[in-house]
């Protein structure tokens, strides 16, 4: 398997031990992001709408860097610490994409790094 790490300044470092994301060729993994500024490292917002936009600048960034963009991605995951934020968190990550909307899993969870609200991942296709 030939993995190519992508690698942008324009989203956060990553905080553990892996990548922004790998390139596979045809596929690309792209780990999950928290709203992170990627100058400060500072959790950006505090409203799950604002920390939501944070979230998929950082995304666009990643995909920016492996010469995509959201209409190249198959698959999203989205983790809420609060499902109550459904609705919000639509309507703002609606606002990046165009239909036909990607596949997308949606789960609550009881912590995220940073004690932040929403942290996203996904999987595009070249």
């Amino acid at each position: 398997m030939n993995n190519k790490k992508i690698d942008t300044e324009f989203a956060p470092k990553a905080i553990g031990p892996y990548s922004q994301a790998i390139d596979l060729g045809d596929l690309v993994f792209v780990s999950g992001q928290i709203p992170l500024d990627p100058e400060t490292m500072e959790v950006v917002g505090e409203t799950i709408e604002e920390q939501t936009t944070q979230v998929m600048k950082n995304l666009e960034a990643i995909l920016k860097a492996a010469d995509l963009s959201f209409e190249n991605v198959a698959k999203f995951t989205i983790y809420l610490t609060d499902l109550a934020d459904f609705d919000a968190v639509n309507k703002t990550y609606a606002a990046f994409l165009t239909e036909p909307y990607p596949a997308r899993a949606t789960v609550e969870v009881c912590k995220l790094p940073k004690d932040v609200k929403v942290e996203i991942d996904l999987i595009a296709k070249r």
